[in-house]
C-alpha cells in the first residue's frame, strides 16, 4: 500500500479528529476531543488501516508515491500483522485504550474501532458488518464506505460491491464533497454484477465530477475489458494517462489493464514494454503489485511468450511473505512466479502454508478451502506438465472462483489457464467449448477487434 505522510487514511482522520468532512446523516462529530485522545486515535487507526487495507481508494488519484507500507493480509490474525509492523500492537491497544478512558467514544467511532479489531483478527466478515452499521447511521462517513467497499472486495462479494455504495447515494448531491468518488465506487459494483451500461455511465459521470480518479477510470477499463472492446480501452487509458497517472499510487494497475488490451491484440512486445516501464518498473514490495507482475508474466507464459529473467525478480519479491498463508489470493500469485522460476520449494512452502491456514481462524480458511488451494495447486500441477491434473482441480471452481476474491478480470487468469491446460492435455472438445463460451461473452471477435483497432488509429493519425 502506498500512504504518503499527509493523504489517504491520515487525511480522514484528521478530518475526524476536527468533526468536519467525515459527518453521517445525523452529522453527529467525534466525541474525543481531547488533543492527546485525538493523536492516539489518529496515529492508532492510521498505522492499523495502512498496515492491513492495502489500499486506500479515496486518495489515490492524489497520493504522491512517496512511503510505501505492505503487509501480508490480515488472514492470519494481528500476530502475523505485529511481525511485519512491530508497532501495531501498541496501536490496537492504544485506540481501544481511548475509547474507554474519560469520555466514552460514541457509538460511531465504537462502531470503527471494532471493524478495525475484526480486521486485524482475520474476521473481515465481521469487519465489513461493523462499517456497514457506522453507515446505516451516517451514509456519508467515506471512510466506512471506502473500506467496506475494499472488504467486500477481498470477500468477493460482488453483489455487495454494487448495492453497499446503493445504499447510501440517497444521502449524497453532487455539490457534496468526495461524491465523485461515491460514484467511482458504485460504478465498480456495477461492473463486477454485469450492469456494464450503467456501470459505465456511472464512471463517466464521476470523472466529470474528478478527472484524477483512477478507480472511476479503472472501473470504465473494466467494462471495456469485458465486452471485449479493444481499441475503446486503449484509447480510454492512452486518452486519459495524464490525469490518472502521474504521482498515482494506484496507477500501476491501471497500465496493467492497458497492458491486457494489448494483450489481447497479439502486441506482445508492447506488452513487455508496458511491464518494464510501468507495471514493474522497479522492485516494489507492495503485494498489489507483485500480483499484477504475477499475473502478466503468467498470461505471457500461457502464450508461450519468452518473458527473459523478468520472473526472477517477482520471485525473490514474494519468497519473505508467501509462505504466511495469509490470504489465498495471493498464494495463487506466487505460485505463478515459483512456477515461473522453477523454486520448487518455496511452492510446496506456498501450499504447507495453505493447509495450515485451512485450521487456522479467520476467512481466510474457507477462502483457501473453497478455492485457494484448488487453484493453487493447478497452478503448480501446470508448471510440472500435468495438465490433465490442472484441468481436474480447475473444473470444479470456476464457477464459485468470486469467492476468493479479485475481480472478473483478474480471475480470468483461471479460465485461460484451464483452456491452456485442456488443449495441452488432448482434451480438445473441452478446449473448443470453453473457447467458444469465452468468445461468446465477449461482443466482438479478435479478427473485428484487430479491425477496429486498426481503423481507429488510421483514423486519429488522419
Amino acid at each position: 500500500m502506498v500512504v504518503p505522510a499527509t493523504g489517504g487514511v491520515k487525511r480522514y482522520h484528521t478530518l475526524l479528529c476536527a468533526g468536519s468532512v467525515v459527518q453521517g446523516g445525523a452529522g453527529s462529530r467525534a466525541s474525543v476531543v481531547a488533543p492527546s485522545a485525538c493523536n492516539v486515535w489518529l496515529k492508532g487507526v492510521t498505522e492499523i488501516l495502512t498496515a492491513s487495507a492495502k489500499l486506500s481508494f479515496e486518495g489515490a488519484a492524489a497520493i504522491p508515491k512517496t512511503t510505501e507500507v505492505e503487509v501480508p493480509p490480515p488472514g492470519g490474525g494481528l500476530k502475523t500483522l505485529t511481525r511485519t509492523v512491530p508497532t501495531l500492537a501498541t496501536s490496537a491497544a492504544e485506540i481501544e485504550a481511548a475509547a474507554h478512558h474519560g469520555a466514552a467514544a460514541n457509538a460511531r467511532e465504537r462502531g470503527h474501532i471494532a471493524a478495525c479489531r475484526a480486521w486485524l483478527d482475520g474476521d473481515w466478515r465481521r469487519a465489513v458488518r461493523s462499517w456497514g452499521d457506522v453507515l446505516l447511521d451516517h451514509p456519508r462517513d467515506t471512510l466506512a464506505l471506502q473500506l467496506a467497499h475494499i472488504g467486500d472486495f477481498f470477500l468477493g462479494q460482488s453483489q455487495m460491491l454494487r448495492d453497499r455504495v446503493a445504499r447510501v447515494l440517497p444521502y449524497w448531491r453532487e455539490s457534496t464533497p468526495g461524491f465523485g468518488y461515491v460514484l467511482g465506487m458504485h460504478a465498480f459494483g456495477l461492473e463486477e454484477t454485469g450492469d456494464y451500461a450503467r456501470a459505465e455511465q456511472a464512471g463517466r459521470q464521476a470523472l466529470e465530477l474528478n478527472a484524477r480518479d483512477p478507480w472511476a477510470v479503472h472501473a470504465v477499463a473494466h467494462v471495456m475489458e469485458m465486452q471485449g472492446r479493444l481499441a475503446d480501452g486503449i484509447a480510454w487509458l492512452e486518452s486519459r494517462a495524464p490525469d490518472w497517472s502521474p504521482d498515482n499510487g494506484f496507477a500501476y494497475h491501471n497500465w496493467w489493464h492497458l497492458a491486457l488490451y494489448y494483450l489481447d491484440l497479439g502486441e506482445h512486445a508492447k506488452v513487455l514494454e508496458l511491464y518494464d516501464t510501468r507495471i514493474r518498473p522497479g522492485r516494489s514490495q507492495v503485494i498489489l503489485e507483485m500480483i499484477d507482475a504475477s499475473a502478466m508474466l503468467w498470461r505471457l507464459h500461457l502464450r508461450g511468450v519468452d518473458v527473459g529473467n523478468r520472473w526472477e525478480a517477482v520471485a525473490r519479491n514474494w519468497e519473505p511473505v508467501a509462505s504466511a498463508g495469509n490470504y489465498a489470493f495471493n498464494d495463487l500469485h506466487a505460485m505463478m512466479a515459483y512456477v515461473g522460476t522453477g523454486r520448487s520449494k518455496a511452492a510446496d512452502a506456498v501450499l504447507g502454508a495453505q493447509r495450515a491456514a485451512m485450521d487456522a481462524p479467520g476467512d481466510n480458511a474457507q477462502f483457501t478451502r473453497e478455492v485457494g488451494y484448488a487453484a493453487t495447486r493447478a497452478i503448480k500441477a501446470f508448471g510440472d506438465g500435468d495438465f490433465a491434473e490442472t484441468v481436474r482441480l480447475l473444473r470444479p471452481i470456476r464457477s464459485y472462483a468470486h469467492r476468493f476474491g479479485g475481480s472478473h478480470a483478474q480471475r480470468d487468469l483461471l479460465d485461460l489457464t484451464l483452456i491452456e491446460a485442456a488443449s495441452r492435455a488432448g482434451q480438445d472438445r473441452l478446449a473448443a467449448a470453453l473457447r467458444a463460451e469465452r468468445m461468446n461473452a465477449r461482443r466482438e471477435t479478435i479478427p473485428a477487434k484487430l479491425k477496429n483497432v486498426r481503423a481507429r488509429r488510421l483514423a486519429a493519425a488522419s
